[in-house]
């Protein structure tokens, strides 16, 4: 929850949305027609569509009130980190970005609210016709590759802000991995949303051909204000037969933040798909992750925690649909609780009737740190085929006593015990994650404990 950056803007435009301002956002990105076509399609459906009646509570969410386009002033030369406006620059200080990952910045790129302000690629991918440029930057030089894909696993009627993010969307990430490419560093994007009242909307789109792999990592954060704020990202992934593709993900919001994320995998035969993710800290977090396992032996595995103290509901987990048969897909999720507010577990497994010999494990374990919170586990189970199997199990529990006891009785802070409790709780999630990523996500549970979590 870090402190708004003094950040100096090109292009601000004033709250509200409606079709004048989405031709100002597309004039300003110099798109193609069929961009704005599919932004005012999209208007169109959003102005008839209702919230769904199961959702968290929204009241105090006003869409009139939210900056839908706001630009950092930063140099043309994106590819330079020198470039960069040294307050930006420190924001990377802020998120406890490693030393290491700063002085190489080969695989990164960076955004700031609307529009990206950073991006490097190393020679060694250029080499081998890797893909990887904002969304703004891929829609002006591969049109057609982009076309192909936006929307194409997330409808723009989807739901509501499925409606209004086409509406209002600004840059994300287009990755391309050709056949045959197996990327041995991850690549990595940062997303920071600085404005009060701010909406960040970029859209995401992942490919991977035919035998080709690949690991993205991305890192999210925003500073704490008193007026309400919007993320509604959108990530579309598409991984190619006997493809490998783990995505990765920590958003660490503030309390006054509205995470509602929709993610989606298209997994074909032979694929595999791995979902690695962490909320921390936004006011209320709807994010449900979700492969499609469009053809036979396919796997898909999701892996996932959230963190909800005072004022925070965190409403998230899984989703996968089995449609082939011999498909297989694991979830595991973990939750905390603390200071009387919620964590909610929000599963569907849907293994439809083509999807013959299938197999889901499901483990959904939370953990409540005092008396006041909660937390729910919702899993929605479908199967129409006798021949696949469903393992789903789901515990609540507390810090245990004796643990606790046995810690502090060794010298060791209450607090500090606490922190090697939930991380020894979280551990399969964190051994998953890079050792940078699991150090910084300690210092940020440690710190959760240090400020009364």
């Amino acid at each position: 929850m870090q402190k708004n950056d003094k950040i100096i803007y090109d292009e601000l435009l004033s709250p509200w949305l409606d079709k004048e301002k989405i031709k100002i956002i597309s004039r300003i990105k110099n798109e193609p027609k069929w961009v704005l076509e599919l932004r005012l399609k999209a208007f169109d459906i959003f102005q008839k569509q209702n919230m769904q009646e199961w959702w968290p509570n929204l009241d105090n969410l006003d869409l009139d009130k939210i900056n839908y386009f706001a630009r950092a002033k930063v140099d043309e030369e994106k590819n330079s980190w020198e470039k960069v406006p040294e307050n930006i620059k420190k924001t990377f200080d802020k998120l406890w970005i490693p030393e290491a990952e700063k002085e190489m910045l080969a695989w990164v790129w960076a955004q700031y609210d609307s529009e990206a302000v950073y991006h490097s690629l190393s020679e060694e991918a250029k080499n081998q016709w890797v893909i990887f440029e904002d969304l703004d930057t891929a829609i002006q030089k591969y049109p057609r590759l982009v076309k192909k894909y936006i929307s194409r696993s997330i409808p723009l009627a989807d739901h509501k802000f499925s409606s209004l993010h086409y509406s209002a969307f600004s840059s994300g990430t287009f990755l391309y991995i050709p056949k045959w490419v197996k990327l041995t560093q991850p690549l990595q994007s940062y997303f920071r949303m600085n404005i009060e009242a701010g909406g960040q909307f970029e859209h995401t789109i992942i490919v991977l051909e035919e035998d080709a792999q690949a690991h993205y990592i991305e890192w999210c954060s925003a500073p704490k204000y008193n007026d309400p704020s919007l993320h509604a990202g959108w990530v579309e992934i598409f991984v190619g037969k006997n493809a490998k593709m783990r995505y990765s993900s920590v958003e660490n919001w503030s309390v006054n933040t509205y995470n509602l994320n929709t993610k989606r995998a298209v997994v074909e035969q032979w694929w595999y798909m791995e979902w690695v993710s962490g909320q921390l800290w936004s006011g209320v977090t709807m994010l449900y992750p979700c492969s499609i396992l469009l053809w036979k032996n396919s796997k898909a595995e999701h892996l996932s925690f959230a963190m909800a103290s005072k004022n925070q509901n965190q409403d998230a987990w899984a989703k996968v649909i089995h449609i082939w048969e011999n498909t297989s897909s694991k979830i595991i999720s973990k939750s905390l609780s603390k200071n009387g507010w919620i964590n909610t577990y929000r599963g569907l497994i849907d293994i439809k009737k083509t999807a013959l010999n299938s197999k889901v494990l499901s483990d959904c374990d939370s953990l409540i740190i005092d008396k006041k919170s909660s937390s729910h586990s919702i899993p929605l189970i479908k199967c129409d085929n006798e021949t696949s199997s469903i393992a789903h199990e789901a515990s609540t529990s507390e810090i245990s006593p004796e643990k606790l006891f046995y810690l502090t009785s060794k010298w060791i802070t209450e607090e500090k015990a606490k922190s090697m409790i939930i991380n020894g709780f979280l551990s399969p999630i964190m051994t998953k994650l890079p050792m940078e990523y699991a150090s910084e996500l300690n210092i940020l549970i440690d710190m959760e404990f240090e400020w009364g979590f």
